[in-house]
Order: C-alpha cells, then structure tokens, then sequence
C-alpha cells in the first residue's frame, strides 16, 4: 500500500563531472533479455552510468524521503563516498566512470499525484553524450488505473511511462516491471541537467483521479548509451493493430482496397506491427482474397497474427491428435500462406464458444510439429482467453443438446491451472480485454494471467499478444476518475493499460458494429475507401480513432531514432508535447515475409488538454526532396490525409503544427526518386457526372504516389491528353465537359508512364 507521503516536490543536486567514455558494463545493474527477437528493445553492448538510486531488491524501504525541504545537495565528498562503497559489490570491467549512487534516504518511495505528484533530479555532465542516454525505472506497485509517469528532460518532454498496476483489483499477486526511457542528445547539456518525474492523469480526466494515480519504486538510474541508439524506447517496445474484414467475416477485394487507408490512418505502417486475419474455414468464401490482404500486409511492413481452423465440429483420434480432415485444412492454409504469417492462434475465446481443451491441445502439438516445419518462422500463440467460467456460473454460447457447458470440461477456460497447460506448449500468451475487464479479479486478462504465471518478477513470464481489445459503446470510464469524456476515456485507459503491461495488441476490428473505429453498415466492395468515416461518440467526445492514433504515434512507431530540435523550447516547456521521428528502413525485415519499409516517419503529439504549437527540425538522412503523405485532423480520410510533395530537406527540414488538444500529426516520407517512370498507377479509377458541367473522377491512391495525372479522352476514338497535373490525393472535379458529349479518363503517377485503365463517365 501506498504511504502517506508528506512533501511535493524533491529535488536531489548530484553534483560531480561525469564523462561519457563508452565502457563495457557488465553487471552494475540487473537487466532481463528481450523476449524475442519480434521485440526488440535497445541493444547496447556498453554503457556508462551517470547515477543510480536505490538497491535492486524488490523493496522501496531504503527510500525515506525528507519532509520540510525542498532542495537536499549531496556534496561531492559524500557521493564519492556512496559510489567507492558500490564498486566493490559490482562487476565493473575497464570502468572509468563508476556508477554514483545518491542517498535513498532522500528520496520518496514512489510518486502520489494526490501528494507528491513530481520528482525533480539535477545532475552535471562534463559533456553532452553524443548518443543519448536511456532513463530505467523498476516499478513494484501500482493502482490499477494505468498511472502515467512524463518525463522531462531539461524542461522538454522525452516521453510518458504507462505503468501498469494491479492494486485495487484483489489480485494476490503484484506486477513488478522494468521500464526503459529513451533521452535524446538534444535534450541534454554541458553542465547542470533536470530530470524531471511528475504524475500525469488521463487526457479527460479530473482532480478525482489524482488518489488513484500512484506507484512505488525499486530502483532509478541513468545511463549514457556509447553507441546510436536503435530504436527511441518508450517506457517498453509495443507493436498494436487491429483487425480490417468485410461484413465481419470476409477477406475480400472489399477489405483488400481498404486495408491501406486503414493502416496509414491509424499510423501504424510501416513499422512492424500486427493484425489479426481471421478468416474461418466454417464461413463459405471467408478467405476469398486473404492471399491479396497478406501481400498488401507485407507491402507495408506489417505482421500478422492468423485464425483460420474452426474447431467447433473436430472429433479427436483416438491418441488425442487432430483428424485427418483438420491436419488438411491447417496444412493446405500454412503451405499456401506460411510465409505471410508470423503468428498463429490456437483459437478464440475456448470456454465462451464451447470449445475443448483436448482439441486446443492437439492444435497446438500440430503447430508446433508440422507446422512449423513448414513455417520455420512461425509462433505460436495461446487462445484468446475469455476466462469463461462454468456454465452454472454464466451461460455461454453453442449449446448442441445434454447438459448446458462452457467448454469442455466446464469451465476450463477460467482455471489457471488448465490455461497453463496450453501457455506450457505455445509461444506467447494471450487474453482479451474490453472496458475495465482487463483488471477485474475474476476474468480479467492482466489479473488472470498472474495467476496463471504465479506472479511477475519483470512483465509477465510470456511475452503477450492480446489478439482482442477495446470498448463497446456500453462502456464508460470508471466514474472515480472524473473524466469528461467517459467513453473516450474508457478506450483510452484500456489501450494505455495494454502499453503498461502487453507486447503485442490487436483492436477488436476496424469496421465492427459497437466496437468499431470507422462506421459500418454497408459492403467495403461498393465504398470508396477515401471516403472512409470516423466512429463519433457523440456529445463532441474524442473517438476510438484520435486515441489509437495518439498513442500508436507515441508508442508503436518504430525504427531508428532521427535527430531533431525543439525550435520553440519555451513554448513546450514542461508541456506534455511529444516528438518521435524514425527511419523504419533500419528495422530488421520481418520473420517470414522478410518485409521492410524504407519511409521516415515524423510525429507530433499533444497529450494536453489545451491547444499546443510545436515547432521542430528533424534532420533527414540524405540531402534532396522528399515526398509523401500528412495524416491529421478530420472525420474522413480525404479530409485527415495530404499528399505532400517537394520537402527540401538541407538535411534538416522544419515542421510546425498546431495541435488541437490530444491532437496527433504524422508526416510519412521518402525521398523522391530520379525516376519516377516505374511508379504504379492508381486502380479502381472511376467517372460519374455530379453536376451539369461536371465530372468527377476517383481513384484508390498508388502505395508511394503522392501526385497524380489526370488524362481524358474526347469521343469514343479520341487520344488521351493530360489535363491536370500533380493533383494531389485521391479524387479530381472536370468542370469542362459539355452536355451530350463523350468522355474517358485515365489516371497515373505523376511523371510515371504507366497509366490506368479508361474510365468512362457512369
């Protein structure tokens, strides 16, 4: 439990120069290996140490605090003193720089935005580190409303640590986690530095949250990084998705022509992340064209995460394996798409849905064996745990005759005991989670999968791809927490808590009536994707989209980081502005697939609650003109997305942009090739008269086109002559047709030479 903290703010003066020599550290501080290489974090094979503040021991006693003061100086004698008397309990080779350590005694257990809501730490540097530094905090403890710890480094914003925490919930078990922070040079100075720690409540939240907004720590330090930092670590490496069907079951051309928009929209091309293919073998023509999605999935560096088997009808053999009819089915699937598919679900929500155990079991031993010798790549992944309990307890669904179950035998799905013999023969772990759920002692998927590990002593023991999350239009944020926008923040919360706790997460589906991103109700085959419609809450409350966009922007953009520079430091000075800017052509290609990206990704991001500018230079790779696409405000893709072309970058090229509250801007960015004669030509272009004296002609964008020609032919035998040029985005307006005559158009890449197919006027 939480102490009754007395003071607000401490401050703790290190003083001392501290070079930045690149040593080999081997054990002055305890760290765990990534999980996988799916997941990987910062790789540093040496670093120095700046300070560290308490003990790695899984207790916060050592940390006292001081009350009545609001600056402690610990003088040089005494923390020469602290680090000769560590160094001889660490393993330090060729160490010219030994690890300081300040007094814990000055320093609070944990942070309470209710009583002491920040933590300022000042230190000396002789130089600023030329790659950066990395920031770790070791969380014991904390509330179970995913507190938000922003750290600031001289005054700018180097991120925000979503943690993850179980008090409240009545789970017998803690969470304890190591979170990781990347700092910038830029950030960073010769002589005094402040780091700054201060409790951050939800976007729409009120003072009401601030009790609820609090952890206790193990340990803090610092570190200076001696090689260029892979990838801008964001409290813990997060890959997120969702799921893009047609009529909720079909992979077909309508789903294919819209999963671009989608991707890109919610920003998470380009950078590795999942979705979910869900395309059941019971649903005639479920997988249609899902060989054309996994390609377009490949085509922007993304993985995916596949169901395919139903397992409802399966009777076992008698030695427990799958028939002959099912081995079939998952061979034919895996043969014909192995290499697309980086994960594989055991199955969906076994207790709710009435599924077996054995079967479960027996998918997976399949998996494991034949499947992967034909997917060498492949992982495999846990069911979608609904933790259903027994059918006397809550009913369930499919119900065939004799006596009323959840799951065979009943109930399995809510045991720990029986979970664990499908985590002990899969690859990853899984659980699903909407609303509050996945906090709640009885089903939750974070308090569940605790039991089911027995506790943690740094993330859960697996690494977890929750394949389902989100909201439905029933639930709304916890009323303890005061939010303005109880929808918004309940969609808000839960994905927030899968950053804190989750690797990988998918949303429930991008077009799915109560829990969808976009609207629905009509067939993706016969709607233009440009058209595409955000999901409102109504009573002008923030949507499903802005949030997921907001934090994918913030914490599932990857690649290496690009320098860039705060050009109005006083404006966002200790302002919850966020810059991330990567180059995603560093990223390793992908197991399988071996996909890759070669874009530069550029985002801003406003976690206040009132209007922010920023304005920022990122420098680029190389010298030239880039071009690309900007993604912000506006409630259909056409209005939230920009081609962009003729960026001169020196390298160095500036940004400004004024962020509505909880606003997200991101900038997707090449270089522009020399030769642009290669570049494919839009499809699906279409004509049809609006007006008297008008034309409208609508295309689906080309992956990597940022402007268009439009041509037109006169009479049915006329030659096609470029009448707009460099028309940017997706639709262009003719306004000089005559009544009663004939007209063709045809579309490509400006500066390309391949062209569309004719289009003639409906």
């Amino acid at each position: 439990m939480m102490k009754n903290w007395l003071t607000q703010r401490y401050i703790v003066v290190l003083a001392g120069l501290l070079g930045v020599a690149a040593i080999a550290l081997i054990a002055w501080f305890i760290h765990t290996p990534p999980k996988s290489e799916e997941l990987q974090t910062i790789k540093v094979a040496a670093a120095s140490p700046v300070w560290k503040i308490g003990q790695r021991d899984d207790s916060s006693a050592e940390f006292k605090g001081m009350v009545g003061k609001d600056n402690v100086n610990i003088s040089a004698a005494s923390t020469e003193s602290s680090a000769k008397g560590a160094s001889s309990a660490m393993s330090i080779a060729e160490s010219t720089t030994a690890p300081v350590l300040l007094s814990s005694g000055d320093i609070p257990p944990g942070l309470n935005a209710s009583m002491n809501p920040e933590l300022s730490l000042q230190y000396k540097l002789d130089q600023v580190p030329p790659n950066g530094m990395i920031f770790r905090v070791r969380i014991l403890d904390a509330g179970k409303a995913v507190p938000q710890m922003a750290v600031f480094s001289n005054h700018q914003l180097s991120g925000i640590i979503q943690i993850a925490g179980v008090s409240g919930t009545g789970s017998a078990y803690n969470f304890k986690n190591n979170y990781e922070l990347y700092i910038p040079k830029e950030q960073l100075q010769s002589g005094v530095n402040v780091l700054k720690l201060k409790t951050a409540r939800c976007l729409y939240c009120s003072s009401a949250e601030d009790k609820n907004v609090w952890w206790t720590w193990d340990d803090l330090s610092l570190e200076t990084l001696a090689s260029p930092a892979t990838e801008p670590i964001h409290g813990k490496y997060i890959l997120t998705g969702t799921n893009v069907n047609n009529k909720e079951f079909y992979y077909d051309q309508g789903a294919v022509k819209h999963l671009p928009y989608v991707l890109k929209w919610l920003g998470i091309a380009y950078s590795g992340n999942v979705m979910r293919v869900t395309c059941a073998s019971n649903v005639n023509k479920a997988c249609t064209d899902v060989g054309e999605y996994y390609q377009t999935l490949k085509q922007y560096n993304m993985q995916s995460s596949a169901l395919y088997l139903y397992t409802g009808d399966i009777k076992l053999q008698k030695d427990g394996s799958l028939p002959e009819t099912a081995k079939q089915k998952l061979r034919d699937y895996v043969k014909k798409y192995g290499s697309y598919l980086q994960y594989y679900e055991v199955d969906n929500e076994p207790g709710l849905f009435n599924r077996s155990k054995a079967v479960n079991l027996a998918v997976a031993k399949w998996l494991n064996t034949e499947g992967k010798q034909l997917a060498p790549h492949l992982k495999t992944v846990a069911p979608g745990w609904a933790y259903w309990p027994t059918y006397s307890t809550k009913a369930c669904k499919n119900q065939t005759g004799g006596t009323p179950k959840c799951g065979d035998p009943d109930g399995w799905e809510r045991d720990p005991a029986q979970r664990k013999q499908l985590e002990d023969v899969t690859d990853l772990t899984n659980g699903h989670a909407y609303g509050e759920s996945y906090n709640e002692e009885g089903g939750g998927s974070f308090v569940q999968n605790l039991k089911t590990f027995g506790g943690s002593s740094n993330g859960l023991e697996k690494k977890m791809l929750n394949t389902e999350f989100g909201t439905n239009d029933t639930h709304r944020d916890n009323p303890d927490y005061g939010a303005s926008q109880p929808q918004a923040a309940a969609f808000d919360r839960i994905m927030r808590s899968q950053i804190g706790f989750a690797d990988m997460f998918i949303q429930h589906a991008a077009f799915y009536k109560d829990y969808t991103l976009f609207k629905t109700g009509f067939d993706l085959q016969n709607h233009n994707p440009a058209n595409t419609e955000i999901y409102p809450f109504g009573q002008g409350q923030d949507s499903r989209v802005n949030i997921m966009r907001r934090l994918s922007l913030a914490y599932a953009t990857h690649g290496k980081p690009l320098t860039y520079t705060v050009l109005n430091p006083e404006e966002t000075k200790d302002k919850m502005v966020y810059v991330r800017a990567v180059d995603t052509s560093k990223l390793k290609p992908l197991a399988g697939s071996g996909a890759t990206s070669d874009k530069l990704l550029v985002n801003l991001v406003n976690f206040e609650s009132t209007a922010q500018t920023i304005r920022v230079r990122v420098t680029l790779p190389k010298v030239g003109l880039y071009t690309g696409e900007r993604f912000g405000a506006g409630s259909t893709y056409s209005q939230a997305q920009r081609s962009i072309s003729g960026l001169k970058a020196s390298p160095s090229l500036d940004f400004e942009e004024k962020l509505g509250p909880g606003e997200s801007v991101q900038y997707i960015l090449e270089l522009k090739s020399a030769d642009q004669a290669a570049a494919s030509a839009p499809t699906e272009v279409k004509a049809a008269s609006v007006q008297e004296g008008a034309v409208k002609i609508d295309w689906l964008q080309a992956e990597g086109v940022s402007a268009y020609d439009v041509l037109r032919a006169d009479g049915t035998d006329g030659a096609y002559q470029v009448i707009a040029s460099e028309v940017a985005g997706s639709t262009y307006t003719d306004h000089t047709v005559k009544a009663g005559s004939h007209y063709a158009y045809k579309v490509r890449a400006t500066g390309g030479t391949q062209v569309s197919p004719a289009a003639e006027v409906a």
